[in-house]
């Protein structure tokens, strides 16, 4: 039996909402002037293009495969990007160099700040809960986006990029698959561990941070630009995970919960010595000419992530949930 994906989420505005009705071909796409106005960073243009993107990975149920590449989604969808990566290229900070980018984020801040140090030194189950629900986005296809950009690689940068995703995708052991993995640490926090189960939860900011994985991943022009958000993502995740995994263990969260985040402290520390000297060095040796596009995609990803923690903080400290949709209380029980 063929797999069905995810139910499709509540709408979130009017772009969504003709998106959804289009899927389900109840309805008209939405009109060039609606995208226009919309917020760009909002709930709705980023559910919006995100539903676009989701066709491209498991799509949804009850909707038909054959809008993946249906040419009147596809331009709705590139005017949503168009929106969306105008923004990012005004808001991004500019470096001057590759080496300038990276060199931000090989420091470790003497006292952090972020969403780690906050869930290692004073988190509570709730908010880990809330955490992982909010990255189940990425994590349930985790490396997936990133794939994209083999086929748009070759040589040193090619083989480099395959190294690592394989660990990423287990290694050829499906028990050990990265999503795999992560889908046990949401059993450990008492969550659903279905694809896609917390899109109606999942707050802009978190459309946003995967949107942009996608974004990168489906255009062959910002091949350089996924090049310097991998880097990015395996630089930042060893200290940040370290952190993720005490405070899994502080909180009584599981062996599972703690696990998923040990096995990223280990294996990221690995993969930022292949991906700074061996994709992105491999990539710049044949294709020069990209050294800015992979300075923005370092960028961009911090531009987004710090988005997403400005939200998560801002919450929690006020005793806020950070969800659009707050957990379920039936499913607050840790077994």
């Amino acid at each position: 039996m063929a797999h069905e994906g995810p139910r499709l989420p509540a709408a979130r505005g009017p772009l969504s909402a003709s998106v959804r009705e289009y899927l389900l071909g109840t309805g008209p796409l939405p009109p060039a002037e609606a995208v226009a106005r919309a917020s760009v960073y909002g709930d709705d243009l980023q559910l919006a293009l995100y539903l676009c993107y989701e066709l491209h990975y498991r799509g949804f149920a009850g909707v038909a495969p054959d809008h993946e590449w249906d040419p009147e989604l596809l331009r709705v969808r590139a005017a949503l990007e168009h929106r969306f990566l105008t923004a990012l290229r005004a808001d991004t900070p500019v470096h001057d160099t590759v080496d300038d980018a990276l060199s931000e984020l090989l420091v470790e801040p003497v006292e952090g700040t972020g969403v780690s140090h906050f869930l290692c030194d004073e988190g509570e189950l709730w908010q880990l809960r809330e955490y992982a629900a909010q990255r189940s986005l990425y994590h349930l296809k985790e490396a997936d986006p990133h794939a994209w950009v083999l086929p748009r690689l070759w040589g040193r940068a090619k083989a480099a990029m395959a190294a690592v995703e394989f660990d990423e995708y287990g290694g050829g052991r499906p028990d050990r698959v990265h999503a795999r993995l992560f889908a046990d640490l949401m059993t450990d926090l008492g969550l659903d561990t279905a694809y896609g189960r917390y899109l109606d939860a999942a707050c802009a900011e978190t459309l946003a941070t995967v949107n942009l994985m996608s974004l990168l991943g489906l255009h062959r022009s910002l091949r350089g630009a996924l090049v310097g958000h991998f880097a990015t993502v395996e630089i930042t995740s060893s200290p940040g995970s370290r952190r993720l995994a005490e405070a899994m263990r502080r909180t009584g969260a599981g062996p599972a919960a703690a696990y998923f985040y040990d096995e990223h402290v280990e294996a990221d520390a690995v993969h930022e010595q292949v991906v700074r000297h061996d994709v992105i060095g491999g990539l710049l040796e044949e294709e020069p000419h990209l050294a800015p596009d992979v300075a923005f995609g370092i960028g961009v990803t911090g531009l987004l992530e710090d988005r997403l923690a400005d939200r998560l903080l801002t919450a929690w400290r006020a005793g806020r949930s950070s969800l659009h949709t707050p957990l379920n209380a039936e499913m607050a029980h840790i077994s």
